[in-house]
């Protein structure tokens, strides 16, 4: 219990959640962050606070750059996602204290944000604007989609 981070890791061009993880802030916490979003696409390019696990853990081909203007757009999916869900609020008691339960409510929020949220300027969904599908999807999409197991 306690010292439960949920990282994420976005695309610049179109606000996709990529990859999230859930656990202590370590750097084997960061590298499966750093793995995960590298299974999904052959980013080189990474914006970053000035944490210094970053230097030790991401690739050395890797461009990185450093600075709170880089990582706007990711501290804001991050307000907006906390704000849409109540296992992620802190100080209060809806903050999540069970890691297995934060790990399922991260999948369903991260599937809801990506393929189900409307972003109220652009009207549509970070998968549409991704190229993933050309409309929102429901809750019912979601839960009928084939996936492998």
């Amino acid at each position: 219990m306690g010292d439960c981070w949920i990282g994420l890791s976005l695309a610049c061009s179109s606000g996709l959640i990529l990859a999230a993880c859930v656990g202590k802030h370590t750097d084997a916490f960061l590298e499966q962050l750093v793995i995960n979003t590298e299974a999904k696409t052959n980013c080189k390019h990474f914006n970053t606070d000035d944490w210094g696990g970053y230097e030790r853990i991401l690739p050395p081909e890797s461009e990185h750059y450093i600075g709170k203007d880089k990582t706007q757009r990711l501290e804001r999916t991050n307000g907006t996602v906390r704000q849409q869900t109540g296992r992620w609020h802190r100080r209060q008691n809806k903050f999540g204290k069970a890691w297995e339960q934060t790990k399922v409510t991260t999948r369903l929020v991260v599937s809801y944000f990506n393929w189900i949220w409307q972003h109220s300027r652009f009207k549509n969904t970070a998968a549409q604007r991704a190229g993933l599908t050309i409309r929102s999807w429901n809750w019912h999409d979601i839960a009928t989609y084939p996936t492998l197991i």
